[in-house]
């Protein structure tokens, strides 16, 4: 057997206690609340069966006192765990409690008042859960886990999900009348948060209370209002529920009686009373055989002596009656339909109503009816009716087991998600490691061994505003090559004026031999033979001299995070770091030549270009790196390299989400556990995705036709718990960004003996320009872990080519002056 759930249903008296289990059949079962992940059976194998006990509630404690009430029930819940030996195991509850309430969580309900004949005292207003939790504890013989509270229309909607996992709205026409589907959360101001669904209960039977039904409000419908225990109050309801359509036929029985269009004028005591006429005469009058004749039993029983004619008329006003009853019921269905197909905005919906209720199943034509006016009301929505058996017993089990699961299922993946988040201890210790490294990386004894090379740029001065001249600048840093001609002026007319053209890079170049490709030390997906270890300028100048076509003077080899730097301290002078994120990460700053060890020399400074990609690649990370980051670097085409750089630049973001995914898919906890081969190709989630899944503006509708670009299916469940994990991974690379960055400055910061630190960071990257919170994220991680330091962010504009081409002009300047 499948696990066991205790469930109540508190809907009038007797009322009844339910113990329901799943009885498996060869596939997994997945109980689901309609509208979020998850599925109905896929074999069709599975099946729910209950073991029950009708219990009554005596009148005098109907009346009674609260306490009275809630310790009757624990009574008998006591009394029902006795008889199947279960009172010494907790089992999870569902309470089908099926009064008006306000319901603020899925285990607390605050019954508003009392209907159906109810009037314990000291209830209303009050927490039913915690009413049951008490008298339970009074007893002291046996305990529950009271996990949801849920209407009967709920319970409803919940029992036929479990059969059609389209299935959103529940519907009850029976004694009274009322409705439920499932919302989208950004339109519940009363709850927080705004992704995913939520079920509604829509008491929809006090529309009218405010008037806009009294246009088509007859006076049969207001006699019939104004003689019931609740004048004024759930005015729809009286319209069209099984409570009030058999005293309509009668009211209007009457009234034709009176005008002497019935009856011959004729009327019987019987037919003058309240409630003589049963809305279950209506249902047999209308039965397909001998209706005429039903019509005669019915109103001989009432002390009428009909004619023929009497007994068609009576007949026909029942149509009357029960049709529009059903039209009503269809027309404000219609409207919960055409709200889901707009929240959804799909062009066609397909959806399950589930239904339960005595008039909707027992009355021969009303089903017929209501699908017949919905269908004609909502072309555009292919509806499905499906019968509830015992909604509101199983429904209240359904919704137990579904709180359970979706329990479990968040509790699985946010110890996965653990892992990725960081504590402030944790990254002041990443800060601590960082500072290690550089000192390093600095030093000529270690600099052999440090993965964080710190290498001297030879850059020691920044543009003074006397630079002048035409440049050529290259610019090779990712998957396109640019050639520019940039135009420095000087005087009044200063400023860079850029041109350029971009050349794509082939894969073929990339990965070949270095006489076509350029690069210092290959990162980012280039693999081209020959270049390591050797000088690029010597390359460079060796590949234009064998086309023979012009002549270049190479004045400066620059790497893009200087060339950033440089382009910011041309509008800013306090910029003394460069720092890109994007497809790949580094850092550079101005370090004092005393602490270069590598340059002979102690006046001064210089730019150190720090390849802080490579932090960790000797293991000092290892601690932080999850197995998610190991299966990507362990596929990348260097291995166990750029360690740092795969936890926090743009090329691997994606790839980790990826692989999260692929977890969360195999485990069962995301796509209703079915990988799909697009998922399975590396790649394939690119960190662009990232950024406009974690936008602020981007609905969920749009998360999923993300996904759905992707090949993936999805629910509202999975997009939030897609974008829930693309949140963390870029969280934890913007915050370990930021912890790298702390350590740089607070380096420059102790390297001068100051107390405080102000300085500008140049930034370049689009992992920081388009994300929508990374750099937010890292710029509270850098003020938090060096609070000593005010550290600005500048944005540079083209820092890469720009920045060669002003390193390049200041180049010339020191050259020409040391030359006169």
């Amino acid at each position: 057997m499948g696990p066991h759930r205790l469930d109540r249903d508190l809907a009038g008296s007797p009322w009844e206690i339910a113990l329901t289990w799943r009885v498996p059949g060869s596939g997994p079962w997945r109980d689901q609340l309609p509208g979020a992940s998850g599925g109905v059976t896929d074999n069709g194998l599975q099946k729910v069966e209950m073991e029950n006990q009708i219990y009554a509630i005596p009148e005098d404690i109907m009346r009674g006192s609260g306490t009275q009430l809630f310790d009757h029930i624990a009574e008998c819940l006591a009394n029902f765990m006795d008889k199947l030996q279960i009172k010494d195991k907790k089992l999870p509850l569902g309470f089908t409690f099926s009064f008006p309430c306000i319901q603020t969580k899925l285990d607390e309900s605050f019954l508003v008042s009392w209907t159906k004949g109810f009037k314990s005292s000291g209830v209303e207003g009050k927490d039913v859960v915690t009413l049951i939790r008490k008298a339970i504890q009074r007893r002291g013989d046996f305990d529950i886990d009271i996990v949801a509270v849920v209407n009967d229309t709920v319970g409803t909607m919940m029992t036929c999900g479990y059969d059609d996992q389209n299935c959103e709205i529940g519907l009850i026409v029976g004694t009274g009348s009322n409705a439920c589907y499932m919302e989208e959360m950004r339109h519940i101001d009363m709850v927080e948060g705004d992704e995913g669904r939520m079920c509604i209960n829509m008491e929809w039977g006090a529309f009218g209370d405010d008037g806009v039904l009294d246009d088509i409000r007859t006076e049969f419908d207001q006699e019939i209002d104004m003689g019931s225990l609740n004048p004024g109050k759930q005015l729809f309801e009286k319209m069209i529920s099984g409570m009030y359509m058999g005293e309509l036929v009668r009211l209007i029985l009457v009234k034709m009686a009176k005008e002497e269009l019935l009856f011959r004028g004729k009327l019987s005591p019987e037919l003058l009373a309240k409630g003589r006429f049963e809305t279950k005469d209506v249902s047999d009058i209308e039965g397909e055989k001998d209706g005429i004749r039903k019509a005669h039993e019915v109103l001989v029983r009432l002390g009428i002596e009909p004619t023929q004619e009497d007994c068609v008329a009576t007949h026909r006003i029942c149509q009357i009656v029960s049709t529009r009853s059903a039209n009503l019921c269809a027309a404000t269905l219609a409207a919960v339909l055409r709200r889901i197909k707009e929240n959804k905005g799909e062009e066609r919906l397909r959806s399950t109503i589930g239904v339960d209720g005595s008039v909707y199943k027992k009355h021969p034509h009303f089903a017929k009816r209501l699908h017949k006016t919905v269908r004609r009301l909502v072309p555009d929505c292919d509806v499905r009716f499906l019968r509830s058996e015992d909604g509101s017993g199983k429904g209240a089990a359904m919704v137990t087991a579904v709180a359970y699961r979706l329990a479990d299922q968040h509790r699985a993946r946010q110890k996965t998600l653990e892992s990725l988040k960081l504590s402030r201890e944790q990254l002041l210790e990443v800060k601590k490691r960082m500072k290690l490294e550089m000192e390093r990386g600095l030093s000529k004894e270690t600099h052999a061994v440090a993965p964080v090379k710190m290498l001297p740029t030879y850059v020691c001065a920044t543009p003074d505003g006397t630079e002048k001249g035409d440049f050529l600048a290259l610019d090779l840093g990712g998957t396109n090559f640019r050639v520019l001609l940039v135009r420095v002026r000087n005087g009044k007319r200063r400023g860079v004026e850029m041109h350029n053209k971009i050349y794509a890079i082939p894969q073929e170049v990339m990965h070949g031999t270095g006489d076509e490709s350029i690069l210092l030390k290959w990162t980012k997906g280039f693999k081209a033979s020959g270049c390591e270890g050797e000088d690029v300028v010597t390359l460079l100048k060796e590949a234009i001299h064998r086309r023979e076509e012009f002549d270049l003077d190479v004045v400066a080899v620059v790497n893009d995070t200087v060339g950033t730097m440089m382009t910011c301290g041309y509008e800013d002078p306090h910029c003394e770091v460069g720092l890109i994120v994007g497809t790949g990460s580094n850092a550079c700053y101005m370090e004092e030549m005393r602490n270069v060890e590598l340059v002979d020399g102690e006046e001064g400074r210089m730019c150190v270009n720090m390849e802080w990609g490579a932090f960790g690649d000797n293991g000092c990370l290892d601690d932080f790196r999850t197995e998610f980051d190991v299966a990507v670097d362990e596929l990348s085409l260097n291995p166990g390299k750029q360690r740092f750089e795969k936890m926090i630049s743009g090329m691997y973001l994606g790839e980790i989400v990826r692989n999260i995914l692929i977890d969360f898919t195999k485990r069962g906890l995301l796509f209703r556990g079915r990988i799909s081969e697009r998922l399975k190709t590396r790649g394939i989630f690119e960190t662009k995705f990232l950024s406009q899944i974690e936008s602020d503006c981007l609905a969920l509708l749009q998360v999923r036709a993300i996904l759905h670009h992707l090949g993936l299916e999805s629910t509202c469940d999975d997009s939030i718990i897609v974008k829930e994990v693309c949140t963390v991974v870029a969280r934890r690379a913007a915050q370990l960004c930021g912890a790298g960055m702390a350590a740089v400055v607070d380096k420059i910061r102790e390297n001068r003996g100051l107390d405080t630190l102000k300085v500008t960071v140049g930034v370049d990257g689009t992992l920081y320009k388009l994300h929508p919170h990374f750099a937010k994220v890292m710029h509270a991680t850098v003020k938090d872990l060096a609070p000593r330091c005010d550290v600005s962010f500048l944005e540079s504009e083209d820092g890469s080519g720009k920045g060669a081409a002003l390193i390049t002009a200041v180049a010339c300047r020191i050259r020409e002056a040391g030359q006169r």
